[in-house]
């Protein structure tokens, strides 16, 4: 493979159509799957992501290992939202043995961060997505006359994600609480009585206290 001349501090270069990839991953699955479908560039001392998809939109991967051991993962968090140059999602492993550690890193991600998470239940599910995403990239403006409503399409697409994980919603309910409340913020901020004319009121409940329950009790704090 080869290999990204730049030092890995600031913005990262990426050619069209590649992705810049921690070498840290070299041989793992995740990569293997890209294979192929990407061209993969493998770089040591990537200051902040994983994975870059351009110079401004990467991607920080939590593993599996990494949602157990419960606090690791938060100061890679906050140094990947505190990097202003990026544009990121964060794509956590969600797993039979990760499933009860969830909550926290949701929590820490989307209410303490603000950022986008995306679940995926193995390696092989992210690296179709991370392909999936990369592809997009690689339409051209010219080519592509709705290529800025996609980028919009795919921005929505990972809020919607990200309100899906949060108890008692899921795939239905999501949409139409966005409708409302087009943001994690005004989400958060909704009274029971607000949630309650969307969703019905034990559901309600349930998103009200997701995000009003103290965030310190989570592994590693």
């Amino acid at each position: 493979m080869e290999r990204n001349p730049s030092g890995g501090t600031g913005p990262v270069h990426v050619p069209l159509g590649h992705i810049v990839a921690n070498e840290k991953w070299r041989g793992s699955q995740l990569a293997q799957e890209m294979q192929g479908k990407v061209r993969l560039i493998f770089e040591e001392g990537l200051a902040s992501a994983d994975f870059y998809l351009s110079s401004k939109s990467c991607i920080l991967y939590i593993t599996e290992a990494d949602v157990v051991a419960g606090h690791g993962y938060r100061k890679r968090l906050a140094r990947f939202r505190n990097s202003a140059h990026l544009q990121g999602i964060i794509i956590v492993e969600k797993t039979h043995l990760s499933e009860q550690y969830f909550p926290a890193v949701q929590k820490f991600t989307v209410l303490d961060l603000g950022m986008v998470l995306l679940p995926v239940a193995s390696q092989l599910e992210a690296a179709c997505l991370i392909t999936q995403l990369v592809l997009e990239q690689t339409r051209e403006p010219s080519k592509n006359p709705f290529l800025r409503k996609k980028r919009s399409m795919l921005s929505e697409f990972s809020l919607v994600q990200t309100v899906q994980q949060i108890p008692g919603v899921g795939k239905v309910k999501a949409p139409l609480l966005l409708q409302k409340f087009p943001s994690i913020q005004q989400l958060s901020n909704a009274s029971i009585q607000e949630l309650e004319e969307v969703v019905g009121r034990a559901v309600a409940q349930q998103i009200h206290a997701f995000f009003t329950q103290p965030k310190r009790q989570q592994p590693g704090s």
